[in-house]
């Protein structure tokens, strides 16, 4: 019951809204702007789509989490950048309109490196006889879920500016309550176990984001880009749409114990993300 409500109800109807919320802030020129700094650009999307999956896989071995645990990290990595690493951005003082610019492209991008790195995971962690591949139809039920929702946000902010500015900010107060309540619903389908897999899968969690923080920051650096756009890669790339994550992990791959680390790395996020926006503004004061 709890399930079927979360997975067929709620969830599609959380998605839809934080993506609307998303598309309500972007516009034609925030993909046009895409080229204006391609360098940026391209270290960001190297960092989410290769990177992030290859250093998540080397935690999962190394935590040696069960099967279903390292799916679910691997499925959190492949997920983009969610709306709250714009707020944070501009907390931090990082280039909120390359934050934005990355998170509309790593959305679209996204519909098909997590189909890929999803069914790499399942026949790495699970084995071949327990792969089960992404259908067609469910890729492109991905695919609506992202781009329809984002599409409507982006008409509305076309078609009706001012009304989209104002509700703007409602939009993505909605979304953050959406996003608890899918986190706190979504530990409670699992809460016989939760306990039990916040002991297995927290390490590795708080590793893997400390990482996407840590990486996401200090290789735009190493690429001589400035601070501003290294504190907005690291965000992009440090904070993940665990909301789209868990609906994957439970509307199509069918697995709770998937959702476990969505949930758990949720929760650390927006706690060093603040920690690493508090420390960016000292650092850009300076």
């Amino acid at each position: 019951m709890q399930a079927s409500f979360l997975s067929i109800y709620l969830m599609p109807m959380a998605i839809a809204v934080i993506m609307i919320g998303l598309g309500l802030s972007l516009t034609p020129a925030d993909f046009k702007r895409i080229f204006e700094y391609p360098k940026a650009v391209l270290i960001g999307l190297i960092t989410q789509m290769l990177l992030l999956p290859a250093i998540c896989l080397v935690i999962a071995d190394f935590f040696q989490l069960e099967p279903a645990l390292a799916v679910g990290l691997m499925l959190l990595a492949a997920a983009p950048g969610g709306p709250s690493a714009n707020l944070y951005s501009h907390m931090a003082g990082g280039d909120v309109a390359l934050n934005v610019s990355l998170t509309a492209l790593n959305s679209v991008l996204s519909i098909f490196s997590i189909a890929w790195i999803v069914n790499l995971s399942l026949a790495y962690f699970m084995q071949a006889e327990a792969y089960v591949p992404m259908q067609f139809q469910k890729v492109l039920e991905v695919c609506a879920m992202i781009i329809t929702p984002i599409s409507i946000g982006m008409w509305i902010r076309y078609r009706y500016p001012l009304f989209a500015q104002r509700m703007e900010g409602k939009v993505k107060l909605i979304s953050g309550v959406f996003l608890a309540l899918l986190i706190v619903l979504a530990g409670l389908k699992e809460i016989d176990h939760l306990m039990h897999d916040i002991r297995a899968v927290g390490g590795a969690a708080l590793s893997f984001n400390l990482a996407c923080l840590l990486v996401g920051y200090f290789l735009p650096r190493l690429f001589r880009l400035p601070p501003k756009q290294a504190v907005a890669i690291s965000m992009e790339v440090g904070i993940h749409n665990g909301s789209l994550a868990i609906y994957i992990a439970l509307s199509i791959l069918n697995n709770g114990a998937m959702t476990i680390p969505s949930v758990v790395y949720s929760l650390i996020m927006f706690i060093t993300a603040a920690v690493f926006a508090f420390w960016s503004q000292k650092k850009l004061a300076n």
